[in-house]
């Protein structure tokens, strides 16, 4: 009998270590996440599952054209996954299917090179005049421009919406990969 109430006692260290090891990393470091929709397509697609890292953004700001996911501002039980184009303090301009980004580095506008989008899936409707991008906001938008649900419509993100940014696919087999500090495209160049 003694061996047995050992065994369990066993058990028990075992499963408690294992939470206190795998309850952090879960709720403060990584998220898993699955893909719904086609608003991310060519590089997202439905039903892929991503891990999110969400430690990043408490040491650092998003950089424009990270994947990041977040909660709908409207309904914060919805999470989205879009990209970044717009930081905070930016204003933007979506004129003859570009977006051209105004800045105090580029007064004059810079125009991004979105060679990541499949030109199919590039077409939508060019913006009245240009938009503003608060403190602590980032607008965000679908790979997919045709049929995404994004900061065009529902307004910049705050910050604080933000859980984090695409780290790993790990769904399908076919198609793992890790996301590092190289995957997002570079726009200053």
């Amino acid at each position: 009998m003694k061996k047995f109430f050992i065994f369990v006692w066993e058990i028990v260290k075992v499963a408690v270590i294992s939470l206190a090891i795998i309850v952090p990393v879960r709720y403060y470091l990584i998220q898993p996440f699955y893909v719904k929709g086609a608003s991310m397509e060519p590089n997202f697609h439905d039903n892929e599952y991503l891990i999110i890292d969400e430690l990043s953004y408490r040491f650092n700001e998003p950089v424009r054209g990270q994947v990041i996911v977040f909660r709908y501002p409207k309904n914060p039980q919805e999470y989205f996954i879009k990209r970044v184009i717009a930081l905070p303090g930016e204003e933007l301009q979506i004129k003859n299917a570009k977006i051209i980004i105004y800045n105090a580095s580029y007064p004059d506008g810079l125009t991004l090179s979105e060679s990541y989008l499949d030109e199919k899936l590039v077409a939508y409707n060019d913006g009245e005049g240009k938009i503003a991008v608060g403190p602590n906001e980032y607008f965000v938008m679908g790979d997919n421009r045709g049929s995404s649900r994004d900061s065009r419509s529902f307004g910049p993100v705050n910050k604080n919406f933000i859980i984090g940014k695409v780290l790993f696919r790990g769904w399908p087999l076919s198609n793992i990969f890790f996301f590092g500090k190289d995957t997002w495209p570079n726009y200053e160049n």
